[in-house]
């Protein structure tokens, strides 16, 4: 059907196995989305499905995005994103596509989110540096990043040096989680371990690149 899926992060729990034993998983509510445009080499340059989670409040959607979703007649979500579609099913303009029409239990996905932002922060707690000697003549200066250059040479501080600052609060990709299980009566989905964001936070679920690859050449010989 499609690649992946737009979701909410519901939180975590444990999960118990066939052995019995427990472990850390995360609960996503994933779709229904419904598809808001279908895109085509003719007309768009590039095969690609587009889908919408969620709905949006009628007074938070602007004029041009009122008359894309009119297109296929369906609300406007809270997020939008584009998918490929996997597979010969015809696919169209304000279908639901549901969780269980995309994963089953055993699938590795690749989870992407935004992460918790930990405001201004110090190179201790962003980049885990070890600080100064508590004693032995240092004086307040226990906890900061110490050099970051030379006046002579190079004299300037290098691009991409590790200091202080913004932490958190960026796009990240957790890559290889399983799929434990698929409970479609609930819109939701039992994934292995942590996936980035706090709860509620909009997650984008994809089949995973890596191991889709590594299968593709194992079959090949």
């Amino acid at each position: 059907m499609l690649s992946g899926l737009i979701g909410k992060k519901l939180g975590m729990t444990e999960y118990a196995g066939d052995g019995g034993a427990l472990r850390a998983a995360t609960v996503v509510e994933l779709g229904p989305c419904l598809v808001s445009q279908v895109k085509t080499v003719a007309v768009d340059g590039y095969e690609a499905v587009q889908v919408t989670f969620g709905r949006k409040k009628h007074s938070r959607v602007r004029a041009p995005q009122r008359g894309h979703f009119a297109k296929s007649e369906c609300a406007p979500g809270i997020a939008t994103r584009e998918f490929r579609a996997i597979g010969d099913n015809q696919i169209k303009l304000g279908q639901a596509v549901s969780v269980a029409d995309v994963f089953k239990a055993g699938d590795m996905v690749d989870v992407a989110g935004v992460s918790k932002g930990r405001g201004y922060a110090g190179v201790i707690k962003r980049h885990h540096f070890g600080g100064f000697p508590g004693s032995h003549g240092t004086h307040e200066y226990f906890r900061h990043g110490g050099s970051i250059g030379n006046r002579s040479f190079p004299g300037r501080v290098f691009k991409g040096l590790r200091m202080a600052g913004q932490m958190g609060n960026e796009a990240v990709t957790v890559p290889n989680l399983e799929v434990l299980r698929v409970l479609p009566e609930d819109n939701a989905i039992v994934i292995s371990g942590a996936i980035p964001g706090a709860r509620g936070g909009i997650v984008v679920v994809r089949h995973a690149a890596k191991h889709r690859r590594t299968e593709a050449e194992r079959a090949n010989g």
